[in-house]
């Protein structure tokens, strides 16, 4: 199942172990989905409508996935705390960012109703707001984008609501719409 394509250029398992957690922990983390049936094909349509245009565009070897998948075992590993700094190992937001795509809890329910799937990325040597700049001029079908500085990856998702929102977030890391996107007007930081 892991050397299963997603597209023409990622196979499940780099999208499922690109996080820095779950090579921290790869012996403790499982990063396979398990709603195979719709997980699968969201990943899918994920690369097929973003991922392989933006790789076609820059390259391979400069395409850089930084989060991919969430699996249900690698958010639980990313609430969990660090004993020895006390810090999360890191941040998710499943019922917003469509990282765990179309994965369900034990109840049944999707955890991210938004349903799609999502991705973090960069494009080595190219700042991030150009990135975003080419994706917009492109007309890529996503569903949100957002946008951390121009030397941090953007966050990018496909799903069924195409509404193209772009969101920038600010110094203390609040969220901006940007209704239309301009990079020259971007109040962002560039951490």
């Amino acid at each position: 199942m892991s050397a299963q394509p997603l597209g023409k250029y990622l196979t499940l398992e780099e999208f499922c172990t690109c996080t820095q957690t779950h090579q921290r922990f790869t012996d403790r983390i499982d990063p396979f989905p398990k709603n195979l049936e719709e997980t699968l094909p969201a990943l899918e349509a994920l690369c097929q409508h973003i991922i392989d245009p933006v790789i076609e565009g820059f390259g391979r070897d400069r395409f850089q996935l930084t989060y991919g998948f969430c699996s249900a075992n690698l958010k639980r590993w990313l609430a969990k705390k660090d004993p020895l700094t006390g810090k999360k190992h890191g941040i998710a937001t499943p019922g917003l960012d469509q990282h765990m795509a179309h994965e369900v809890d034990r109840n049944g329910r999707y955890y991210c109703d938004r349903l799609g799937a999502a991705c973090d990325f960069r494009i080595l040597d190219l700042p991030s707001n150009a990135l975003v700049d080419w994706i917009v001029a492109q007309g890529l079908p996503f569903d949100s984008l957002y946008f951390y500085g121009a030397d941090r990856p953007i966050h990018i998702s496909y799903g069924p609501q195409h509404k193209r929102d772009i969101w920038a977030f600010t110094e203390w890391e609040t969220p901006t719409r940007q209704h239309p996107w301009a990079s020259t007007a971007n109040p962002t930081n560039s951490k």
